[in-house]
């Protein structure tokens, strides 16, 4: 079974995020020898306070504080392929997605001892793969957004396959991406990118 976890910082349901979002996952499905099970989390949806900066391993645990957010973590873990995507506000990523990577920084938590190597544990299981959409207003302004995630991604130990960005002009229109062949296309074909990368993990 390949398992994938979709993350939406978009506070709009069925928005052009959450389309594109699955159009990548119809073209991991579609291209895949393995059963895929997916699992799209709204973060808008979930309660969490924003990261309390603690300084201190939380180990066994994933975080100090068990909110909403808790579970994610085990989701997260247990991914074979992790899909991000975010509205672009002020040039970066949604606020219900940032807040969300802020508080993935316990999922390295901190090493200050004389013989290591780095100063954060890698205490997830493997290396999975990712993907980015992103979706903001006609200037196209992505660059701030995609940096963020990617670095998320890098974070969390997650090779990030491709990006897809859309810039609408829409916005009394709900997913409007949903009318555009193109982009829907684009995003199917990232799917099948990494539905060929999975098989050398």
């Amino acid at each position: 079974m390949l398992n994938i976890l979709t993350l939406s910082g978009s506070p709009i349901k069925e928005s052009s995020t959450e389309i594109l979002l699955g159009q990548i996952v119809l073209g991991i499905a579609e291209s895949s020898e393995e059963k895929v099970h997916d699992e799209l989390i709204r973060l808008n949806d979930i309660e969490f306070r924003p990261c309390q900066s603690c300084g201190e391993s939380p180990e066994p645990d994933w975080c100090l504080y068990k909110d909403d957010i808790y579970p994610v973590y085990d989701k997260l873990a247990n991914s074979d392929i992790i899909l991000f995507g975010s509205p672009v506000y002020f040039d970066t990523v949604s606020a219900q997605a940032k807040s969300f990577i802020d508080r993935c920084n316990c999922l390295r938590p901190p090493d200050f001892g004389i013989e290591s190597q780095s100063h954060f544990k890698k205490v997830l299981p493997k290396k999975r793969l990712g993907g980015i959409v992103l979706v903001g207003g006609e200037r196209g302004k992505f660059e701030c957004a995609r940096t963020v995630i990617a670095g998320f991604f890098k974070w969390i130990w997650v090779e990030n396959c491709g990006v897809v960005s859309y810039a609408g002009s829409r916005w009394k229109e709900i997913g409007p991406v949903k009318d555009d062949s193109d982009k829907l296309n684009e995003a199917f074909a990232l799917g099948k990118k990494i539905s060929q990368r999975i098989s050398i993990y």
